[in-house]
């Protein structure tokens, strides 16, 4: 290794490292002055409570009786409709939070925010590890933007950050083989947790073929294996439990619930926002009659050049990185998907990092795509975003009032399609180049 190859790597570790420790840091901070400070996690904690006691989980009444009968009332909660009552997750994620639940409420969200905590950081620098050997500063910095932006995760302790965390480590182990029996367990239990941050990076392994075919099944089977008490448990406690979800799922989706992805939605302006691309649809026309069909019209063919290429392509690291990055932005768009699931683009930095170190003009789009990608879908701009908005007290009747919606319901989600659409143009470019030549 060259002095100068061997300076570079210091720096980008230093800018990683700076990374975790900002994220460490002011996590911690906000967490312990936020009034909704670890809601999510509330929302994981007191079902999982509910489930140990031996009553219903999806069932918001019985969920409520647990959480004040603990003492988990809290006044936010009272003023927001019991929100946190409403469980929306499937049977199998009990696998992992009833473990965590066994604990009273201080060592179970600090246990959670240390798994959140640890797991990203893990995981970011196992991707730095990877995309060091093309360009080392450049990955250490975009690496440690993604986690400098990241503290919402922390905050509130959604369980994205444990379930991106372990998808990107599962993703590691497969593709250096090593620690391969890890890594299975570490997809499988992103995939219980948040199937749908983790699954088409699932699916990829699967398309793949080879060895990486026989690691996504030996998932499937650790996820069966895994989610089966707990989907037995679920389903003799509450044999009704599918009607009773898809009615929690019903209630946040309303028109200006956290789900509906309509303009009069609470889910849609500010922090956390939903990325999906139904929210830009809905700002022409808010039906989901015409929003839903239209995000899968735009995602659909993606999806399948996507799986065809993976599928006719021959494995090589440059293949499976650009069909990652491709995936991680492509994933956000078609159904419900928050700010915080976009973390999911730390899988895009070793593709970032071999475009960069090529050179050129597809090098440049390379830098700008994915920087931009991690900007817009991190906490932080949008945090400075909303503090100049609230500060000019713009009327929402002139032209940059009536703008000012549209950039911000637009600016994610189509910021994500434009990175998709970029890498997987990469992606089948390479994968024509190198395809094995027609024998007729």
């Amino acid at each position: 290794m060259t002095p100068a190859m061997t300076k570079a790597k210091l720096d980008g570790l230093y800018l990683l490292l700076l990374g975790s420790v900002v994220f460490v840091l002011l996590g911690t901070v906000l967490a312990n002055t936020s009034p909704v400070a670890m809601g999510d996690f509330r929302g994981l904690y007191y079902p999982a409570r509910c489930l140990i006691h031996n009553c219903d989980p999806y069932m918001e009444s019985e969920v409520a009786k647990v959480t004040h009968a603990e003492g988990g009332d809290r006044a936010w909660d009272a003023a927001h409709n019991s929100y946190f009552s409403r469980y929306i997750y499937f049977p199998p994620a009990f696998s992992v939070t009833v473990p965590i639940a066994l604990l009273p409420w201080a060592p179970a969200h600090l246990l959670w925010t240390a798994l959140t905590m640890t797991s990203l950081i893990f995981a970011s620098f196992l991707i730095w590890s990877l995309a060091a050997d093309y360009s080392p500063t450049l990955s250490g910095a975009l690496a440690g933007l993604l986690l400098v932006s990241t503290e919402s995760l922390v905050v509130l302790g959604n369980s994205a950050g444990v379930a991106i965390g372990l998808c990107v480590v599962g993703a590691w182990c497969f593709l250096r083989e090593r620690f391969v029996a890890a890594g299975v367990v570490c997809l499988a239990v992103s995939l219980i947790i948040k199937p749908q941050d983790a699954g088409l990076v699932w699916l990829y392994f699967l398309l793949a073929g080879g060895v990486y075919r026989r690691r996504a099944i030996q998932t499937l089977l650790a996820v069966v294996a895994l989610s089966l008490p707990s989907l037995l448990w679920v389903w003799h406690v509450s044999p009704h439990w599918i009607q009773e979800m898809h009615a929690n799922v019903l209630a946040f989706s309303a028109p200006g619930g956290s789900m509906d992805p309509g303009v009069a939605s609470s889910g849609v302006f500010g922090l956390g926002l939903l990325i999906s691309l139904q929210t830009v649809f809905s700002f022409f026309r808010n039906d989901p009659h015409f929003y839903n069909p239209a995000s899968y019209l735009v995602c659909l063919p993606l999806l399948l050049i996507w799986g065809a290429v993976t599928m006719r392509s021959r494995n090589s690291e440059a293949k499976h990185w650009m069909a990652l990055a491709s995936i991680a932005a492509l994933s956000m768009l078609p159904v419900y998907h928050r700010q915080d699931d976009a973390r999911l683009l730390l899988l895009a930095v070793p593709a970032c990092a071999m475009l960069w170190a090529g050179g050129g003009m597809v090098g440049r789009l390379g830098l700008l795509v994915t920087s931009v990608a991690i900007v817009l879908t991190g906490d932080l701009p949008w945090a400075v975003l909303m503090g100049v908005i609230g500060a000019l007290h713009l009327s929402g009747t002139g032209m940059v009032g009536r703008m000012l919606p549209a950039l911000q319901v637009f600016l994610i989600p189509l910021t994500l399609l434009v990175a998709g659409v970029f890498y997987l143009c990469i992606y089948a470019r390479r994968a024509s180049e190198n395809a094995p030549p027609q024998v007729f």
